[in-house]
């Protein structure tokens, strides 16, 4: 009897274990589900994390454009009424007339040259890994702008001997313009080379009777254009790289 209840004990014993052995998972088991999920849920959240992210990018790259789109638009408007209206100190009746007394295509193509100058400034600063840190405020940016405009309304008040020493006197002033707001190699770089390109599309137009100056003194132009072309872009430059600040950073493709 002793031996049987022994026996007995034993045979409970075992089924026990098994019975609990076969309802707890084994570790290898857990770790064997667990990577089974991972990589389809990190995949899920990975693309929706860069959808999100791109969509981000593109909208505030939308936003941008447009912003510089109508500040270059609407400073070709103003800019050129200074040009017009050179003896003007009032806002006459005429006025309305003479601000679109210009052609239509002047302000759509400074908006637009605008925009891709706005843009470019902020995107090769971070190709060249020299990010932009002089006076990034928007107080300093409006007085790049009031600079830029008093370089721009100097060029059609001030009367000089001859139109060398204006062309030097506002090649001075734009180049303490982008000492005083800018002081970078790419934002000199950059405005040399749109003084270059923007000098030469107007010579181009002007050669095809598009439009004509007044007493042009540098081959169909006045030689002045590309001080205002150079104040232009490191003005137009400084607004890109203010409203650059904070934007979400560009997603990149593995």
């Amino acid at each position: 009897m002793p031996r049987l209840e022994s026996c007995a004990w034993s045979c409970s014993c075992a089924a026990r274990g098994e019975m609990l052995s076969s309802s707890v998972p084994s570790p290898s088991l857990a770790l064997v589900g667990r990577g089974a999920r991972s990589p389809s849920t990190s995949s899920a959240s990975s693309t929706a994390s860069s959808t999100s992210s791109t969509l981000n990018w593109s909208q505030h790259l939308v936003q941008r454009s447009v912003v510089l789109f109508v500040v270059g638009a609407f400073m070709a408007l103003v800019l050129n009424l200074l040009q017009i209206q050179r003896n003007v100190t009032l806002f006459p009746d005429e006025v309305i007339s003479t601000l679109f007394s210009s052609a239509w295509w002047v302000p759509p193509c400074c908006g637009t040259a605008a925009a891709v100058v706005g843009l470019l400034y902020p995107c090769i600063d971070s190709h060249l890994g020299e990010p932009h840190k002089f006076k990034r405020e928007w107080a300093s940016v409006m007085r790049c702008i009031a600079v830029f405009v008093g370089i721009n309304h100097a060029s059609a008040k001030l009367d000089f001997a001859n139109n060398v020493q204006l062309s030097l006197t506002l090649a001075a002033l734009s180049l303490g313009l982008w000492w005083t707001f800018d002081r970078s190699r790419s934002g000199l770089g950059l405005g040399i080379t749109i003084a270059f390109v923007a000098t030469l599309i107007t010579q181009f137009l002007v050669y095809n009777g598009v439009y004509q100056y007044t007493s042009p003194d540098f081959l169909y132009i006045r030689s002045w254009l590309p001080c205002i072309f150079f104040s232009g872009g490191v003005t137009v430059g400084n607004i890109g790289r203010q409203l650059a600040m904070g934007i979400p950073e560009k997603p990149h493709n593995d």
